[in-house]
């Protein structure tokens, strides 16, 4: 039985335009560039390239049968196949090529603007420290025990995302958290797949441009596709959109966390913590049919209880002890979320915060703990929607005592461009700011100018490990950058 057969039996449809049905199958490819003799040709059509112009090459690759969604020219002696949309079908045939390995494992997804990658690594944390070896997939790659792998998107394309579950399978996982993404949902990498759980975090305008969703209206509808495909829905009740949600869910169950709207799990009594060596949260969980349990979080940020609910909510459902949700996330790290470079005489922090929400909710945040002054470091992306670097100028100069703006990741755009308009917001509040656009010498700038009690926030690009300029990625990491400033300004004294 060859993959075509076999993800027919899972409801995969599609017409037979020319070939032979059971043809030999040696493997799935998507890219034009690879195709190899013997292999299942998916063409897709993205935003610039449509590989279905290339049929003609792959064919002449030695490819065994190809994978249409319109019209193309057909080159004879390959089978060809025509579905309704070829991702979708990119997705139900990995799945049948990896044998459906989400089948063996306990699924959670996890959606939101903002959020997703700390709680995936919160819920991860909490199954692990309860026996359960866990895999990862989102923003910051695939973990897999001890083994990362970097990923380009968070929601990786669907031949990836099985395989990734594949690998889980045979290196013993139970369970898989990943993060997934409005354009995970859109673009159908997580077609055919079904969670045991589905979460919801939070939802505000953010992907909403030309080359992202069209609308917010658009971005919102992706989130909830989700929760058409999961047997347990965890909503924020706390959120205005968790109605939208519920009313488009078609799950088993629905349950709510949240502090102040009515719910099944509840987080009371939160409260920042800091001694003996531990900077972070604590709080009273309450679950249903559970007594009372108080839970620390080893990640600043008021914020950051709503990530640590969703976590313990799941958890809990899935039958995790207490005595692990209490202690569980006391010694949490996340890379580049709220990740503490330094402190001493100031503290010097990197974070992924790189749209307004999340920026105004990490100042609001670090002026809980009282710096004398609060200094941000950040750029915007280019080639995504202008109104993004409009409000975190404004979000700036209202909430930072001092702004350095810089490159972030420019791809096609100039980095002047980008700071000019990001300029434009923070003048429009007066706050004060210095412009520098090379990041390394910003960071440094910032780092140089730091006074006792002052906190510098580096944001926008957490994790990552690179910067994109016109198109081509370099070696860049905003920590090894902070580091190397430290170790300056230590020499210098």
């Amino acid at each position: 039985m060859n993959v075509i057969e076999k993800a027919e039996q899972r409801g995969f449809r599609y017409e037979l335009v020319q070939g032979e049905r059971k043809v030999e199958i040696r493997g799935i490819c998507y890219d034009s560039r690879k195709a190899f003799p013997g292999c299942l040709f998916v063409c897709m059509q993205g935003a610039s390239f449509d590989s279905h112009q290339k049929l003609t090459d792959v064919s002449a690759s030695g490819a065994a049968a190809a994978v249409i969604d319109h019209d193309c020219t057909l080159p004879a002696g390959i089978t060809i196949l025509r579905v309704p949309d070829a991702r979708l079908a990119l997705a139900e045939l990995s799945a049948a090529w990896f044998d459906f390995p989400a089948d063996r494992l306990t699924l959670i997804g996890v959606t939101g603007t903002k959020g997703k990658t700390t709680t995936t690594h919160m819920i991860r944390a909490l199954l692990t420290r309860a026996g359960k070896k866990t895999g990862l997939i989102g923003t910051n790659g695939i973990l897999i025990g001890e083994t990362h792998t970097p990923t380009k998107n968070t929601t990786p394309e669907s031949y990836e995302l099985q395989e990734a579950f594949s690998k889980m399978v045979q290196a013993g996982c139970s369970c898989a958290v990943m993060e997934v993404s409005s354009q995970g949902l859109m673009l159908h990498r997580t077609g055919g797949i079904f969670f045991d759980c589905g979460v919801f975090l939070n939802l505000s305008p953010d992907h909403i441009g030309p080359s992202e969703h069209k609308s917010f209206e658009e971005y919102r509808d992706c989130k909830a596709r989700l929760f058409s495909q999961c047997r347990w829905g965890f909503l924020n009740g706390d959120d205005e959109n968790a109605a939208y949600m519920g009313a488009r869910a078609h799950c088993e169950a629905l349950y709510r966390f949240a502090e102040r709207a009515e719910a099944d799990f509840r987080a009371e009594d939160i409260r920042y913590e800091a001694e003996d060596g531990f900077v972070g949260l604590a709080f009273t969980f309450r679950a249903p049919e559970t007594e009372a349990v108080t839970v620390k979080v080893g990640i600043p940020g008021r914020f950051n209880a709503d990530n640590a609910l969703a976590a313990l909510a799941v958890c809990r459902k899935l039958g995790v002890e207490r005595s692990v949700l209490s202690d569980g996330l006391k010694d949490i790290r996340v890379s580049g979320r709220m990740e503490i470079v330094y402190s001493g005489a100031f503290t010097v922090m990197v974070d992924y915060a790189h749209n307004a929400v999340s920026m105004e909710a990490l100042l609001d945040t670090l002026r809980d703990y009282h710096p004398k002054r609060l200094s941000v470091v950040f750029g915007c992306g280019g080639n995504r929607a202008k109104e993004r670097r409009y409000a975190m100028g404004e979000i700036a100069g209202r909430k930072a005592d001092f702004s350095v703006i810089t490159a972030d990741n420019s791809r096609w755009e100039k980095t002047e461009d980008i700071l000019s308009d990001i300029r434009g917001s923070i003048e429009g509040t007066g706050g004060a700011f210095i412009e520098i656009a090379d990041r390394r010498e910003a960071i440094f700038y910032a780092i140089r100018h730091a006074r006792p009690g002052d906190m510098i926030a580096i944001i926008g690009k957490g994790h990552e490990d690179y910067q994109e300029i016109n198109g081509v990625r370099h070696h860049f990491s905003d920590r090894e950058t902070a580091e190397a400033a430290l170790s300056e300004l230590a020499c210098c004294k």
